[in-house]
């Protein structure tokens, strides 16, 4: 195992990946040994119930170049991927899932872009493997962040791509503790690059996002915050809303029947406000909770073990915060 600072280092979160941890580390190392002069590859485990931790064993005894980090517990689909990314140590820093969903073989593309200048380079899925609901569903939030955001959003960028160091050091010294590392790092204003791609067919496995996951990842990439007692006017106006356009829609089938439509219509209007305040209030909510969050200063996972990491890579606490320390050189 070398101390040097590597060129590149790809984190891969894992959650139940025994079959695909082995086959995305061969793919990884292949396209490494073609694109970078030195390299590492990271991965975390989210306490998986499989064999998945065993798999990284194996590699790891075999590779002085692969590592991992094995949480306490799951930690979430933000909080895991991010505290992996703060411990890498390479000169540039690629995070990709476990799965296939994001091809390997962009990580060529992706070099280039930051070897020519770009601070950040995202890869782009140009179609999705969803279904009409889903799909719906994503690019009406899209609208609605590219409109209310504080910052450009990138459609079809789901955090797959490479973050040069300096990046990464400056997000680490950021006190998020549900950190949205996408809108992340458009927020920095660094120079971005753009590689777009097709999504490919997961290998093995089921995914781990739901329609429950994506919502809980949207509503904390919309509020920065996490789930919570507060969250639940969201999903209340959720039902209001629906209830709201049912009742809207009863008027109007009421007036093109001759029928009397403005009860209907002062009702679904008035539900339709209530599903409004509760909206609302339930960001409002969210936002009181990122404040207590915040001051409590927790870190972003707490390790049980890790593999084949340099003596100086162990975690520094800082104000009760994991940082990471890497020495780059030139």
């Amino acid at each position: 195992m070398s101390d040097q600072v590597p060129e590149i280092s790809v984190v891969i979160p894992c959650m139940n990946e025994e079959e695909n941890a082995p086959l995305i580390y061969a793919a990884v190392r292949e396209e490494l040994r073609q694109h970078a002069a030195s390299f590492e590859i990271i991965f975390i485990d989210n306490c998986s119930t499989d064999r998945t931790r065993d798999v990284l064993r194996e590699i790891c005894s075999k590779d002085p170049d692969a590592r991992a980090i094995f949480n306490t517990r799951n930690f979430g689909q933000m909080r895991s991927p991010t505290h992996a990314i703060y411990q890498a140590r390479g000169r540039a820093v690629i995070g990709m899932c476990a799965d296939f969903q994001d091809p390997p073989a962009l990580l060529g593309p992706l070099i280039a872009h930051w070897r020519g200048g770009a601070k950040i380079a995202l890869g782009v899925r140009r179609t999705e493997r969803a279904g009409v609901l889903l799909t719906l569903v994503r690019r009406t939030g899209y609208r609605f962040l590219e409109r209310n955001a504080d910052y450009p959003v990138v459609p079809g960028a789901t955090g797959f791509g490479l973050f040069d160091r300096e990046v990464v050091d400056t997000l680490s010294r950021w006190n998020e503790p549900e950190p949205f590392f996408r809108g992340m790092l458009i927020e920095t204003g660094y120079a971005l690059a753009l590689a777009p791609y097709d999504r490919p067919q997961r290998l093995h496995g089921e995914t781990k996002n739901g329609f429950r996951e994506l919502a809980d990842f949207a509503t904390s990439g919309l509020a920065g915050s996490s789930k919570g007692l507060l969250r639940r006017p969201i999903l209340w106006s959720l039902g209001f809303m629906a209830l709201a356009a049912l009742l809207l829609a009863m008027a109007a089938g009421s007036a093109l029947s001759g029928g009397t439509p403005w009860v209907w219509l002062i009702l679904g209007t008035q539900v339709g406000l209530f599903g409004i305040q509760f909206l609302f209030q339930g960001l409002l909510g969210e936002q009181v909770r990122m404040i207590c969050e915040r001051t409590r200063n927790v870190p972003l996972v707490l390790e049980a073990e890790r593999l084949n990491f340099p003596a100086d890579r162990t975690v520094v606490a800082e104000n009760g915060r994991d940082q990471a320390r890497p020495t780059v050189a030139g």
